[in-house]
């Protein structure tokens, strides 16, 4: 793949007990999500995208960046963009058509999704011809590059980089782009960046040198990527350093001081992790991951009210984890 492929992209099926879109509805859905294959000396490279108007499928910059050709496949036709609109850094292209025999889908604002709201993606993992879907939720919502990242555990790898990412009534509400070590670590673009770059001049150079955002060195990326690694590798320490920093940036960001809680917990200072986990809740009462963390500090402090009070607050959210919470309270 290209030289700041870095991150692995795929995609595959997770079964789901949350609704999700009937096979007619997927299949609608597929004909506006195309193949994208690019040219490169010495081979060919195969992605993703998404319809989002009579002249435009946007897709990921990384998937054309240096490339010394492009067009996309649906219909058994391929389709030549006439130029593109870049953004380079924000990891956002629109291939612009005279015009797409295809269905452009409706687009929501990011800004306005909940945490823990179901979401599903189609795209074509490992390049194969038919758009496959995966199903998940959003885990977190990060402010970067002037726009809202979303954080899923809608799984995707090589070959997904630029599918289309819709709530359950099949609005685009981000385009999966980059992924993280660890289960549920994977990014999307927001529609809102898919706006503004209609309004941009347009281009036929796929050449660059700009890195995208995520992709630049470990200490110039946003704070909620670099918390990741120190996090699984329980570097309690050097993660509660970038979560103070991350606390003191953005005050009111709930996942700020998740990972601030999550540090002292893991450091032992269980009193100022609940508290800082309470500060999470109380930014964002959907933040499960805070929610979950105070019942492992209630069940060791044999808190049965706290407990109580989590399962009803967890279990609109999650059913599994509900179950846990009330299996931790009957054990006392």
């Amino acid at each position: 793949m290209k030289r700041i492929l870095t991150i692995a992209f795929c995609l595959f099926y997770v079964p789901s007990s949350l609704a999700q879109p009937t096979f007619a509805e997927s299949l609608a859905l597929s004909h506006s999500v195309v193949l994208v294959t690019t040219k490169f000396d010495g081979g060919t490279g195969r992605a993703s995208g998404v319809v989002i108007s009579e002249e435009y499928v946007a897709t990921n910059c990384h998937v054309i960046a240096n490339s010394s050709g492009v067009h996309i496949d649906k219909l058994q036709h391929g389709f030549y963009p006439k130029a593109i609109k870049a953004d380079w850094k924000r990891d956002l292209c629109l291939l612009q058509f005279s015009q797409l025999p295809l269905k452009p889908v409706p687009m929501r604002d990011t800004a306005t999704l909940k945490y823990e709201e179901p979401l599903f993606s189609l795209s074509f993992p490992r390049g194969g011809n038919v758009p496959q879907p995966s199903h998940g939720n959003v885990k977190a919502l990060y402010n970067a590059q002037g726009g809202t990242i979303i954080q899923s555990d809608v799984q995707f790898h090589l070959g997904s980089s630029g599918g289309a990412l819709f709530d359950e009534k099949f609005n685009l509400v981000g385009i999966s782009t980059f992924k993280s070590p660890g289960r549920g670590n994977y990014y999307h673009i927001p529609v809102e960046w898919i706006k503004e770059l209609m309004n941009a001049p347009a281009t036929n150079d796929f050449n660059t040198m700009e890195v995208p955002f995520w992709a630049v060195p470990l200490v110039e990326r946003p704070a909620f990527m670099r918390v990741v690694v120190p996090y699984q590798n329980k570097e309690w320490a050097a993660l509660k350093d970038i979560a103070q920093k991350w606390v003191k940036a953005e005050p009111a960001s709930t996942d700020a001081w998740y990972y601030l809680g999550l540090a002292e917990e893991g450091g032992g200072d269980i009193e100022v992790a609940k508290a800082h986990f309470k500060k999470s809740v109380s930014l964002n009462g959907r933040k499960l991951g805070a929610l979950n963390a105070l019942s492992r500090i209630a069940y060791l402090q044999k808190d049965k009210q706290a407990l109580a009070s989590l399962e009803s607050a967890v279990r609109p959210l999650n059913q599994e984890d509900a179950d846990e919470v009330a299996n931790k309270l009957a054990q006392l």
